[in-house]
């Protein structure tokens, strides 16, 4: 009985050893090299057989603490593809104390015969770049890289920053074998621990254990997970990183001998509690000197709340030009910025708050995570980068405006601020939540008239108008570009089709319409077979790829903003021809009101008019209505493809 109890305990020892050396650097093997593709995902340009992450933390002699992360990585290159996983660079903040961030034991391992030839990293493929003047980027690009090779490397960084931990991430664009993470937090730290994502993370019950100096005890948690699918690219997603398997941590309170509890993000109050007494935001909030000789005579004898806003609003867009800078906190402050004319998101916004505060108007500022930045989930100060104005109206209702961009309008945001959530923050300290997201439909109406010739080529005019955020859009993106690098792209766009005389109104008329006229000859939309004509009466709006093609899908369809599409066509057939056959009305409608398609069409001598209205009601549709929106776009995009048929008379 002994003798087999023994037996078992040494096959878990070398069990146990075996898995050690499996995910440590250095032990590449002939059959790893030998791998010709991922054997769970034929596809895979490159996997990552194995990161591991180690978060720890020192205690200088200067009394001082820091954070040192070290990562090991090994990753298998199968197709040429697959090359740029041999690139590896990290951002790193530069703007304030020292960072310091290093490569180690960088390694290219390649099968030549049947011997393993390492190359290692040379100075000459290790970088820097100066990103801006607050972040620089650590680069290596590996030597020796092709197809079949292995790439090994190790990075160390080591910051003073405290408050919020390098996000964790068990995920990535390709598959992943092993992804650890072990974190070690002193006794004298409470941090929050948030895990994104759908991945089954294992976690192992945390442990104490002294710390390297023996001076304090440390809580030990380990993370795992094996077997990673890749990500998976989907049309119509905000942001990947919002439904990317990850830890954040955020430091939650202190607890130092003699010093007592201090608490920074336990939860969202603590959050914007901590943002609004910093000086960069909420003292900037109470300045008015600056503004008041400007403000005082413009809203003078004025008694309409709506006017007020609009009359501050517009101020602040045409005096202030923002510096494309992001962030809730001030960086050159608010008087500065007025004085000058420019100013980043915080010191523009803070300021239309300050003056419609100033014009007695209910109005706070309104923390925003940009769309690049990600949902805002949980409670920690990076969470949010950005900050607008909101106007509590008498019925509940918030009026959200951004003076940043000189195209927006009240409840017309920048498209990057359009991210579910916000947090409104009060005068009091407290905050509520508040929905970013568009309610009402924004149109686009499109009237075409067209003639086709017995050669089958299509000629006419077209007049387009575009209402609310399609009316954003177009001024932010069309406008900004040359008249001939528009039509060009147009031209692309609609192959076959030549843009004529072009004109656009009420370009700078934000409380109009955006209308475009044009005129347009099209040559590939028709078919002709013997002696008769087929065509799609939708000419070239209509649509010919479905977006939607997966049988599955993991992720929220992101439309940005509720809208309606209203197109009406009226086309003069040629001359000895008559229609033979023409497609039915039809009125598509998915469940829950979330969209609705019409197409109608009659004929009416030598004219085939048609009209056709697509409302999508909402800006982001969940998952479980996937295969109720795939098949709606399926049998839409049949009808705005199937075709007329003429015959020669």
């Amino acid at each position: 009985m002994k003798k087999n109890l023994l037996t078992i305990y040494f096959f878990l020892f070398a069990l146990s050893l075996y898995a050690q050396k499996k995910y440590e650097l250095g032990k590449v093997t002939i059959e790893e090299l030998k791998e010709k593709v991922h054997p769970k995902d034929s596809s895979a340009v490159a996997a990552i057989l194995f990161k591991k992450g180690n978060t720890y933390f020192d205690y200088d002699s200067d009394g001082s603490w820091a954070v040192i992360t070290e990562v090991v990585t090994k990753i298998k290159i199968y197709k040429k593809e697959g090359d740029g996983f041999a690139t590896e660079q990290i951002p790193y903040y530069t703007g304030g104390k020292q960072i310091k961030l290093f490569f180690d034991d960088a390694v290219t391992y390649n099968l030549v015969g049947d011997k393993i030839e390492k190359t290692k990293l040379k100075s000459e493929g290790e970088f820097t770049e100066k990103v801006n003047e607050n972040f620089s980027l650590k680069k290596i690009v590996m030597p020796n890289v092709k197809e079949g090779s292995i790439i090994e490397y190790k990075y160390t960084i080591r910051t003073p920053y405290l408050t919020s931990l390098n996000d964790w991430y068990f995920q990535y664009r390709i598959p992943a074998n092993f992804v650890e993470y072990k974190i070690a937090i002193p006794q004298y730290f409470n941090y929050n621990v948030f895990m994104k994502g759908n991945l089954a993370v294992s976690r192992k019950p945390s442990t104490i254990l002294a710390g390297p100096s023996k001076k304090f005890n440390e809580l030990v948690t380990l993370y795992s997970v094996e077997n990673v699918k890749a990500l998976k690219e989907e049309s119509y997603v905000n942001n990947m990183e919002n439904y990317t398997s990850m830890l954040q941590i955020e430091l939650a309170s202190t607890d130092f001998p003699n010093q007592g509890v201090k608490h920074y993000a336990a939860d969202w109050e603590s959050v914007v509690k901590t943002i609004y007494e910093d000086k960069d935001f909420g003292d900037e909030l109470n300045y008015k000197s600056y503004f008041e000789k400007d403000i005082e005579p413009l809203i003078k004898g004025v008694t309409s709340r709506e006017e007020k806003i609009k009359l501050i609003f517009d101020y602040v867009k045409t005096r202030m030009n923002w510096n494309e800078k992001y962030g809730y906190y001030c960086k050159t402050g608010v008087k500065k910025a007025y004085a000058e004319k420019v100013g980043n998101v915080a010191e523009i916004n803070l300021m239309l708050v300050a003056m419609l505060r100033y014009a007695e108007l209910k109005a706070n500022p309104v923390l925003v995570s940009t769309r690049s930045n990600g949902i805002a989930v949980s409670p920690n100060r990076t969470a949010y980068n950005y900050v607008i104005a909101g106007v509590e109206l008498d019925n509940k209702q918030i009026l959200l405006l951004d003076a940043t961009s000189k195209n927006a309008l009240p409840n017309i945001l920048p498209f990057r601020t359009l991210n579910w959530i916000g947090r409104m923050i009060r005068n009091d300290k407290t905050s509520v939540e508040i929905d970013l997201m568009p309610k009402s439909n924004s149109k686009e109406i499109v009237n075409v008239i067209a003639s086709i010739d017995e050669e089958g080529k299509v000629d006419g005019k077209i007049r387009a108008q575009y209402f609310d955020y399609n009316a954003y859009g177009f001024r932010e993106v069309h406008l900004k570009k040359s008249k001939d690098k528009y039509l060009e792209e147009m031209e692309k766009r609609y192959s076959g089709v030549e843009v004529g005389e072009y004109t656009t109104t009420n370009d700078n008329d934000l409380s109009k319409p955006i209308v475009e006229t044009f005129s347009f000859v099209n040559n590939n939309v028709i078919e002709r077979i013997g002696n008769k004509i087929y065509f799609s009466p939708m000419l070239q709006y209509a649509k010919h790829e479905n977006p939607f093609k997966d049988e599955v899908r993991e992720y929220p369809v992101d439309f940005m903003y509720p809208y309606q599409d209203k197109y009406s066509y009226t086309i003069t057939i040629p001359k000895g021809y008559e229609v033979e056959s023409m497609p039915e009305p039809v009125a598509v409608a998915m469940e829950g009101n979330i969209g609705t398609f019409k197409y109608n069409i009659v004929k009416s001598a030598n004219q085939i008019q048609v009209t056709t209205q697509l409302d999508m009601n909402y800006p982001i549709i969940p998952p479980d209505f996937y295969h109720t929106l795939r098949d709606f776009y399926k049998k839409m995009l049949d009808k705005q493809n199937e075709k007329v048929v003429l015959k020669k008379v």
